[in-house]
C-alpha cells in the first residue's frame, strides 16, 4: 500500500499534467481577433483576469483553510471548466470578459492551497524535506503538457476556422473534466493543512519587513514593470505578429515548444551566467535588451526573423530573471514572514498588472504597435531601478 505523499504526489502530478492543458493557447489571440476583439479590448481581459485574481486570492484563502484544500481544488476545477465552456458560446466582449474573470478566479483556489497539501502530506511521513524536489517533478507534468497542448492546438487550427477553435475547447474540456475526477481521490492529512502566512501578526511584520526594506522594493518594482509588457502583455500578441510577418499557422507550435525548451535550460544555467556575470548585471542588461526587444519588434513588425528572434528571447529573459530576484529578495526577507511577505508582493504585483493594462489601452489606438511602444516604455523604466544585494533584516524584537 503506497503512503500517503506518494499517493497525493502521483494524483497531483497527473492533476497538474491535465489541469494546465490547453489546446487553446497557442492560437488563442488569433481566436479572439477572428471574434472581433480589438488590441484594446484583449487587454481589458488582461484587466479582467487580473482583478479577479487580485479580488479573490484572499476569500479563497480563507475558503481553504475552512473548507480544506481538496474542496478547494475541486471548486476552483468546476469554475475552470465553467470558464472554458463559455468559450463555446462566446461572441461579444462580454461573454469573453466573463470567460477571463471565472478562468483568473479558478487560479485563486488553488494558490497556496496546492503546496500546503504538498508538504502537509510530506510531513505526515516524515519526507518533508523532499519538498523541492516533489514540486519540480509536479511543476515538469505542466512543462511535458503545454509542450504536447501547443503541437497540437497550432496543428489542428491551422486554417482558423470556427469549428477548429470549437475542438480544441472541447478538448481542453475532456482534460479537466479528467482533472476533476482525479481531484475526487485526493486524499488529505488527518488535522488541519493551514495555509501559511495567514496570520494578522504575519501580515503586519510582512508590511514592516516591506516598509523598512525600500531596496527589497525597488527590486521587485524592476522585475515587474519588465515582466508585465515583455511577458504578460506580448505573449497576448506575440501570435498576430508571427502570423502577420508570415508563419503559417501551424508553425506557431513549433516555435513556442522551442521556446520552452530554451526556457527550461536556460533557468537551469543561472549559475552558469553568475559564475561571469553579477546577478545584478543580468538583471540590467537584461532589462534593457527586453525593452529594445519590443522596440525592434514594433518597428520590424514584417520582418519574420526579427520577430521570431524577440519571441524566442523574450521567453529566455521570462526564465532567468524571477530565479534571480528570487534569490536576492530572499536574502532579505526574514524566514519567519517569508511566505506573508512573497504573498503582499503578490498582491501588489496585480496591482501594478491592472495599472499597466490600463495605462496600455491608451496606446491601444495604434494597434499592436502602439501597445509594443508603451511596453517598451514601462520596461525600460523598470529595467532602470537599482538592484542592489542587502544583508537580511532583523525581526521586530515581538518576533525574535
Amino acid at each position: 500500500m503506497s503512503s500517503l505523499s506518494t499517493r497525493n504526489l502521483t494524483l497531483l502530478f497527473w492533476v497538474h499534467f491535465f489541469g494546465t492543458i490547453s489546446f487553446l493557447q497557442p492560437v488563442l489571440t488569433l481566436f479572439y481577433i477572428k471574434n472581433g476583439l480589438s488590441e484594446a479590448n484583449i487587454l481589458v481581459l488582461l484587466i479582467c483576469w487580473s482583478g479577479a485574481v487580485l479580488i479573490g486570492e484572499i476569500p479563497t484563502g480563507v475558503f481553504a483553510d475552512r473548507f480544506g484544500a481538496r474542496v478547494s481544488f475541486l471548486t476552483g476545477s468546476i469554475i475552470k471548466l465553467s470558464s472554458i465552456g463559455i468559450l463555446l458560446l462566446a461572441n461579444s466582449l462580454e461573454m469573453f470578459m466573463l470567460f477571463s474573470v471565472l478562468n483568473g478566479l479558478s487560479v485563486t483556489f488553488f494558490s497556496g492551497a496546492d503546496e500546503a497539501l504538498i508538504y502537509e502530506s510530506l510531513k505526515k511521513d516524515n519526507k518533508q524535506q523532499k519538498m523541492d524536489e516533489a514540486m519540480g517533478k509536479i511543476q515538469s507534468a505542466g512543462f511535458i503538457a503545454m509542450m504536447i497542448a501547443v503541437l497540437f492546438g497550432s496543428f489542428f487550427a491551422r486554417d482558423l476556422e470556427q469549428e477548429q477553435f470549437q475542438l480544441l475547447i472541447l478538448l481542453s474540456m475532456v482534460s479537466y473534466i479528467v482533472e476533476f475526477v482525479l481531484l475526487l481521490f485526493i486524499q488529505e492529512p488527518s488535522g488541519k493543512v493551514s495555509i501559511p502566512g495567514t496570520s494578522i501578526e504575519n501580515v503586519l511584520e510582512g508590511v514592516r519587513v516591506i516598509k523598512q526594506a525600500p531596496r527589497l522594493l525597488v527590486m521587485f518594482l524592476n522585475v515587474t514593470l519588465v515582466f508585465i509588457p515583455t511577458v504578460a502583455v506580448f505573449e497576448k500578441f506575440d501570435q498576430p505578429l508571427m502570423i502577420g510577418s508570415g508563419l503559417p499557422v501551424y508553425f506557431i507550435g513549433p516555435v513556442y515548444a522551442v521556446g520552452a525548451l530554451l526556457a527550461f535550460f536556460s533557468s537551469r544555467s543561472i549559475g552558469m551566467l553568475n559564475k561571469n556575470l553579477s546577478y545584478s548585471v543580468l538583471m540590467y542588461t537584461s532589462g534593457l535588451l527586453s525593452a529594445f526587444g519590443l522596440l525592434l519588434a514594433a518597428l520590424f513588425q514584417n520582418q519574420l526573423w526579427i520577430i521570431l528572434s524577440m519571441v524566442l528571447f523574450l521567453r529566455w529573459v521570462g526564465a532567468i530573471r524571477y530565479p534571480i530576484y528570487s534569490k536576492l529578495s530572499n536574502n532579505i526577507i526574514p524566514s519567519h514572514v517569508r511566505a506573508t511577505t512573497i504573498s503582499l508582493l503578490s498582491i501588489l504585483d496585480s496591482l501594478f498588472d491592472l495599472v499597466i493594462f490600463l495605462l496600455l489601452i491608451s496606446f491601444a489606438a495604434e494597434g499592436i504597435q502602439g501597445v509594443l511602444f508603451g511596453g517598451a516604455a514601462v520596461a525600460l523604466i523598470g529595467s532602470s531601478l537599482p538592484i542592489q544585494q542587502r544583508e537580511k533584516l532583523r525581526s521586530s524584537p515581538i518576533n525574535r
